[in-house]
């Protein structure tokens, strides 16, 4: 009987050593891109609230893992804050994060609260932040049944208009119990109410009419201003 012969399959050593090299350079690259830092924020949209803040409520001050970071989970972190309406980011190319923020809009200060209130009719005390805030003074009290017509009726006017107005006072008479005072900057007041209040955009159209005289703008019943001696 004949012997058999069995062949040895010899590995190259040098392919072996290139497969390694090719797997290894291949854990190291994916490795690294994962490791990479957010190399800048820009963050958008905002008006009063400071970049820290953002970073800092989002849980990004550190520059994390661009590629392993949730965007969700971030404007979760940032949706946390009184002050933020809504929150969207963005991956852009470079290593960018761009975060689009929505405020919340404060319209006035509550005295009886002592609480500035939103136009989602939240409230946030007097603190570094709402220094920012342009906005009146609410003086007395407002019944329940008004306040939430109240706040929608102030949310309709515009940014400019509202940083004109020092004060509101609510201030019923026999005839219609939704009136209000407005004290403006300038000295002149104004008489709206809850059905009207989005006429006080039309102040400075007013204004330029009443050839620098002041006194009391009526605008809760017809439209006529009468002049302070």
């Amino acid at each position: 009987m004949g012997t058999k012969i069995v062949k040895k399959t010899k590995i190259k050593f040098i392919n072996l050593l290139l497969v390694l090299l090719v797997l290894a350079g291949l854990f190291f690259g994916v490795k690294l891109i994962l490791e990479e830092h957010i190399n800048n924020i820009i963050i958008k949209g905002t008006s009063y609230l400071k970049d820290d803040y953002i970073l800092e409520r989002a849980g990004i001050k550190d520059y994390p893992s661009f590629i392993l970071l949730s965007k969700s989970k971030a404007c979760k972190k940032l949706l946390k804050s009184n002050y933020v309406h809504s929150c969207k980011m963005h991956k852009k190319w470079g290593f960018v994060l761009e975060v689009d923020v929505l405020e919340e809009k404060p319209l006035f200060y509550d005295i009886n609260q002592n609480k500035y209130i939103f136009e989602n009719s939240q409230g946030v005390v007097d603190e570094e932040i709402s220094h920012e805030f342009r906005v009146p003074r609410l003086l007395n009290y407002v019944p329940d049944t008004k306040y939430n017509k109240f706040i929608t009726g102030m949310s309709k006017v515009k940014e400019d208009t509202l940083s004109k107005i020092s004060d509101i006072e609510y201030k019923p008479n026999d005839y219609d119990k939704d009136r209000f005072l407005l004290y403006m900057d300038d000295g002149n007041m104004v008489y709206l109410t809850l059905t009207k209040f989005k006429m006080i955009n039309h102040y400075n159209e007013v204004l330029a009419q009443l050839e620098g005289h002041k006194g009391i703008l009526y605008l809760d019943s017809g439209n006529h201003f009468k002049i302070m001696e």
